[in-house]
């Protein structure tokens, strides 16, 4: 029978009460009642090697959560791991939508929401710690496991992580991952990724910087090498940077299965735990008998693991939610909505004197409208990767059952034509006010690699069957709306200007299929903005290999790169539309005020902002967000670049009006405020736009 979270965390609490509330008398308390093989055993998963082939043969993996450093003898249970980030995946949890679609939202206070109906069906299905913290840097969209993060900036990065952190901390502890460098897929147990010192430090860290300083717990290191050194066992990272340099107090796990190569040397560069199982931990105790470790440096890894335990507890709501909140219809709701708000709509051309979306706007209540359902991945429960982040959902609405139940509130005769056909598809079509063509991914085109399926996109382009099918689509109905899926970008140069619109839904989760229903008919508006930047061609990408054990990381990708070499993506950074149209007055800069900041205590000088006025000029509601962006120098890259500095969400009423001040980022005006000093030619210059498109930024002025 799975043990609750709430007798976890109750005999962890009894433990913590004696040592009147202290973690780290409470860590040390019982580290000094163990023995020497007590204290190793605490380095390490306690599932076996047979465990885990047996639950991966048999579809079980993840099935329970997985257990390390616990003490039965003194009643100390250690940790309980659940992965994410889609949501808890032990049990029958919600699958909410991807990362990648909740960083495009926009919106940290929606991600808390999230944060903490993940931290209560967590706390139901027996885990006590969260391993779903997934931020590292969507360098090159190809990426297979793109969907787990939130996009290509740091700054975005780090937000929407340090609100996941916070929310699930409340319930749970947390770990963030994988540390560091893990954007490929295929070559993730082989590749040794190069980079420099300063593109380490001023792109590819900051956001998990940003985690560790709001607290979270742990820290997953990542497979791959780093400079020529494993992550995992890597002391520049585990140790100069997280450890020392930013004052981590919390413990290191592996990534699972490979996530070290030898433990002993892990260990002397700053790993903590191994998991899921007690491999190569088991050389630990030759390695204390030859002297090439020391006690010392086993008491301390199982410190900080225990502390942590501690410190989470003492943080948490130890109440055990009930299982009735696991799959509940409020956190469904709240997976709805998240969908609603991360569409984008990319297109939206107007068709017969209407725009394309939202086919109420098409109506004529002298006719039902007659609208073609299109394409295989309609009818599908496609919420995403089936690797370590699969949420094993109660109940998938699919797009096709989102129409149907959006349709059936309005005059709308649905015709389906359900498969990929592109002549049944074109027949269907023919006589339709409206086609609805459903095209993407799914996890056998992305995702964690496991076998034949999986892993890095062969290409960024669909396939051929699904441009064929927009292609005979679009030549018989002029109202043809795309409704993409997937977890990152797509190239769409070759049919885009042939349809009327294009909706990028991502994995959208258990109620993708209602959110995409209502949005296309017109009862919710996408809220969207794109969290990376779509290229018209891969050739205007960084270099990416599927297959490589060399690759250097530099310090342009993304908009900054677009920005740098002057080429022009199919959709920016922080593109989308809505049904509704906005307007903007002229934007004020606030400069900080450096003095008065010294005389509260505050020498940083980060406060400073910028105001404007965001009106809704169109004739329904709907949301603008709005995007700060300073010029600075980052990395090996010294020419300063428009870099996301801030942004704010609004939702307006038709024909309201609203003020909207944006603080800018305290360490990019930090540092650019510095390189202005310095002299460096365009540094501190300050821009707002709806998007990171250099032609549609204002300029607010210099800082």
């Amino acid at each position: 029978m799975r043990e609750s979270t709430s007798e976890v965390w109750g005999r962890v609490g009894e433990m913590l009460a004696a040592a009147e509330g202290d973690p780290d008398r409470a860590a040390k308390a019982l580290l000094d009642q163990l023995s020497e093989t007590e204290l190793i055993s605490m380095l390490a998963g306690s599932r076996s090697m047979v465990q885990e082939i047996v639950a991966g043969v048999s579809g079980k993996y993840n099935a329970v959560p997985y257990p390390a450093a616990a003490i039965d003898r003194l009643g100390f249970p250690g940790i309980r791991f659940a992965d994410g980030p889609r949501g808890i995946v032990v049990g029958r949890a919600t699958a909410f939508p991807i990362p990648m679609a909740r960083g495009a939202t926009f919106n940290p206070e929606l991600e808390r929401c999230i944060g903490d109906a993940i931290g209560a069906e967590g706390t139901a299905l027996g885990a006590n710690l969260f391993g779903g913290i997934c931020i590292n840097l969507l360098r090159h969209p190809a990426w297979g496991r793109a969907q787990e993060s939130y996009g290509e900036d740091t700054f975005l990065l780090g937000e929407m992580g340090v609100a996941l952190t916070e929310s699930v901390g409340r319930h749970l502890a947390t770990c963030v991952k994988h540390f560091a460098l893990n954007s490929m897929e295929n070559s993730r147990y082989i590749v040794d990724v190069s980079v420099a010192d300063a593109d380490l430090h001023d792109i590819y860290l900051p956001h998990f910087k940003r985690c560790i300083d709001a607290g979270v717990d742990s820290v997953m290191s990542s497979y791959n090498k780093v400079n020529g050194q494993w992550a995992g066992h890597s002391r520049q990272l585990l140790t100069d940077i997280l450890k020392r340099q930013w004052g981590f107090e919390g413990f290191v796990m592996t990534d699972f299965g490979l996530g070290v190569r030898n433990m002993v040397d892990a260990l002397h560069g700053g790993q903590d735990l191994e998991m899921p199982t007690t491999f190569r931990a088991r050389k630990i105790p030759k390695a204390l008998a030859k002297g090439q470790l020391h006690i010392d440096q086993v008491r301390e890894s199982a410190r900080r693991t225990t502390t942590s335990v501690f410190r989470a507890a003492a943080r948490t709501n130890c109440a055990e939610s009930p299982m009735s909140v696991v799959g509940c219809e409020e956190h469904r709701d709240l997976a709805r909505k998240a969908a609603v708000s991360s569409f984008v709509l990319l297109r939206n051309e107007s068709v017969g004197g209407t725009p394309a979306l939202p086919l109420v706007a098409s109506l004529d209540t002298r006719k039902p409208l007659r609208v073609a359902l299109i394409g295989r991945l309609a009818n599908e429960e496609n919420t995403g990767d089936h690797g370590s982040s699969r949420v094993r959902s109660q109940r998938i609405v699919t797009v096709c059952e989102g129409m149907r139940s959006a349709a059936s509130s309005a005059s709308v005769a649905l015709t389906e034509c359900l498969n990929d056909d592109a002549s049944e598809a074109a027949l269907a079509a023919m006589d339709a006010d409206a086609a609805i063509v459903v095209v993407g991914t799914t996890w056998r085109d992305e995702g964690e690699y496991v076998g034949a399926y999986g892993g890095d996109r062969k290409q960024l382009r669909l396939s051929k069957k699904h441009e064929r099918i927009i292609e005979e689509v679009a030549a018989v109905c002029p109202r043809t709306i795309v409704v993409l899926v997937g977890g990152s970008a797509f190239i769409t140069e070759s049919w885009r200007y042939q349809v009327g619109a294009i909706l990028m839904t991502w994995y959208s989760g258990d109620e993708g299929g209602t959110a995409i229903g209502q949005v296309v008919m017109g009862s919710e508006a996408p809220g969207g903005r794109l969290p990376n930047t779509w290229p018209a061609s891969e050739k205007q990408l960084p270099e990416y290999r599927r297959w490589t054990r060399a690759i250097t990381y530099g310090p342009l990708h993304g908009y900054r790169l677009f920005h740098a070499t002057n080429r022009r993506p199919a959709f920016w950074f922080g593109e989308g539309m809505s049904y509704t149209t906005f307007d903007w007055g002229t934007p004020t800069l606030h400069p900080a005020d450096v003095d008065a900041n010294v005389d509260r205590g505050d020498t940083s000088g980060s406060r400073a902002s910028v105001s404007v006025e965001v009106s809704n000029t169109g004739d329904r509601a709907g949301v603008d967000v709005v995007q700060l962006y300073l010029n600075v120098a980052l990395g090996t890259h010294i020419t300063p670049l428009p870099t996301l500095a801030g942004f704010a969400r609004i939702g307006l009423d038709a024909g309201s009006s609203d003020q909207v001040t944006i603080e800018l980022d305290s360490d990019l005006y930090e540092r650019a405020r510095q390189q202005r000093s310095d002299g460096t030619k365009g540094a501190g210059r300050v821009w707002i736009g709806p998007s990171a498109n250099p032609e549609r930024l204002i300029d607010c002025g210099a800082i």
